[in-house]
């Protein structure tokens, strides 16, 4: 088998960056590999100074990042559930284990946004690759501001809510109509944030629910019927990104077939054989 064609470095751009617990970020595999740098976001100046303090190829700013716009950030109990938005309280009682965390305990009016397309001058913005983001509602108003970023990524992966626990905050229908408006597909969701409606409750499994969903994680990925329109160091990063942080081992195969049309290679093929002879291997291994 001829050996895979090589892409340049990864440039992923993480907004909302701040670490939970023992969590690890969809890309660490990237940059655990040597094949990527981060630029990440955290307004949270505590949590970006421990950020930066982890060293690495991955640089952190205390910037809030949006629309450009000014706007109040709604201080929580917990660092985590603060927003540019104001918690849906109303909304929020209604489950298990939600307003104990999204207490509101200060507003600041004022704050400065800032839109990823001013800030290209920054190393590795010029062309970002992956998004990831997490900002408490506010993914919609940072993709507006975020044209050309969006233009060059060719994965995102962005928290979304299907019920509105801040107030007024896009829903996921709404990100979805605005990524597909600007070439993107969804791909996939990762994970899902439920809870029961009270007076249902699990002491010990605060994310226990019986149907109702919350939020999640979606994976969307530059339009995979128009890969033509990707030049060749792009589709090799599609391929990558999806392999390494999804596991999309078939999107992988689809972009590289776009590149064997182009070359007349065999990256794909290769590929769909190691891979279908490493997951033969690791099944009868466990048997």
């Amino acid at each position: 088998m001829a050996p895979r064609p090589e892409h340049s470095n990864i440039n992923i751009v993480d907004i909302g960056a701040m670490m939970l617990g023992d969590e690890k970020e969809p890309y660490r595999p990237l940059l655990n590999a040597g094949k990527a740098s981060v630029v990440g976001f955290e307004p949270n100046e505590q949590e970006c100074a421990k950020l930066n303090a982890l060293g690495g190829t991955s640089r952190y700013y205390p910037y809030f990042i949006g629309d450009g716009s000014e706007r109040t950030y709604y201080e929580t109990n917990y660092s985590m559930t603060g927003s540019l938005y104001r918690p849906n309280t109303p909304l929020l009682e209604k489950f298990h284990c939600l307003a104990e965390l999204t207490k509101l305990q200060a507003e600041h009016p004022g704050i400065k946004t800032r839109r990823l397309d001013d800030l290209a001058d920054l190393e590795g913005l010029g062309d970002v690759d992956l998004i990831k983001i997490d900002v408490q509602g506010a993914e919609l108003d940072v993709f507006r501001g975020a044209t050309k970023a969006l233009a060059s990524a060719v994965v995102i992966i962005t928290e979304v809510c299907f019920v509105p626990l801040y107030e007024g905050q896009p829903l996921f229908g709404d990100i979805d109509v605005y990524l597909r408006q600007n070439g993107f597909a969804f791909h996939t969701f990762k994970g899902f944030g439920q809870r029961f409606f009270l007076p249902f409750f699990a002491p010990d499994r605060p994310g226990a629910a019986f149907r109702q969903l919350l939020w999640s994680d979606a994976v969307y990925v530059k339009d995979f019927m128009r890969l033509d329109l990707l030049t060749d160091d792009k589709l090799l990063k599609l391929a990558a990104i999806v392999e390494t942080t999804l596991g999309s081992h078939d999107l992988a195969a689809v972009a590289l077939r776009e590149y064997d049309r182009r070359h007349g290679t065999k990256s794909s093929e290769d590929y769909v054989a190691q891979t279908l002879q490493s997951h033969a291997a690791a099944k009868a291994k466990a048997s």
